[in-house]
């Protein structure tokens, strides 16, 4: 068995591109700690994973809605210096409109996909800091660019993983810290049966597999990428995008309204 690169904790990780994670991790040579709310799945996923990777895996029932679970997972990225490497992929989605959606539902995904998220990588960022090292990876989703595709919270909860992360980096690039935003586009999880529409309701040819996006997520990882779209063929069209948002930077904050509104400013 190779030497161990530390500790990755991965957060849903018994089933989807939670697990996949977990599966590509434990053959790179991590340490696992798997998080999600079905024990019977996570025992199920570690045993497999030991008996393939013979790596130390270790599972925590915890839902992270739940103020004292998540606490509890706060604690351990915090407090275990063995952690090098933090999979922030806990989330929930919706496809209904948003007066369609019961308001319970939408205050729970937001719970999950924005606070237990921030939550989390604030704990991790503490730890990696102390430590000069590791590597925060939150799972967003193409809709923070799309907000017009399912449903508006959703998008909007996904729009603030990005911008979370981009800050995030920003703040820790210099402290040794590496953080990557993965975008995925539409990927064969229960993630559609849980949001109200079931996959197989959508075009093949847009649909990826967990295995694929895992994959490319974690080659965008190893070259560098901090914001990964494992479907965007060329990454120059990423760049032009970004170029013309900074292009915006020096003309987002005047004294004066723009000229078009017809304001009159006094003198």
């Amino acid at each position: 068995m190779t030497q161990s690169k530390g500790f990755a904790l991965i957060t849903g990780a018994s089933s989807g591109i939670g697990a996949v994670y977990a599966d590509r991790l434990a053959n790179q040579g991590y340490d696992l700690i798997l998080v999600a709310r079905n024990q019977q799945r996570l025992d199920q996923l570690a045993a497999r994973l030991k008996a393939e990777t013979q790596r130390d895996i270790q599972t925590v029932a915890a839902d992270l809605n739940l103020p004292a679970d998540l606490s509890r997972i706060e604690r351990i990225l915090l407090e275990d210096s063995r952690i090098s490497l933090l999979v922030n992929n806990a989330g929930v989605g919706a496809t209904a409109s948003l007066l369609a959606s019961d308001a319970d539902k939408m205050d729970a995904m937001i719970l999950l996909n924005v606070l237990a998220l921030t939550r989390l990588a604030k704990a991790a960022a503490t730890n990696f800091v102390a430590q000069g090292r590791g590597t925060l990876i939150n799972i967003g989703s193409i809709v923070a660019l799309a907000p017009k595709l399912l449903n508006g919270v959703y998008s909007g909860t996904k729009a603030f993983v990005q911008a979370f992360s981009e800050s995030l980096d920003h703040e820790l690039s210099d402290k040794g810290v590496s953080v990557q935003v993965v975008l995925p586009g539409a990927t064969a999880t229960e993630f559609w049966n849980v949001a109200g529409l079931p996959v197989n309701n959508l075009p093949d040819t847009i649909v990826m597999t967990t295995e694929n996006l895992v994959d490319a997520a974690l080659a965008g990882l190893a070259q560098g990428e901090k914001v990964t779209i494992p479907s965007l063929p060329d990454r120059l069209d990423w760049d032009a995008y970004e170029k013309a948002r900074l292009a915006l930077g020096p003309n987002l904050s005047h004294r004066s309204p723009a000229a078009r509104y017809g304001v009159k400013v006094p003198v």
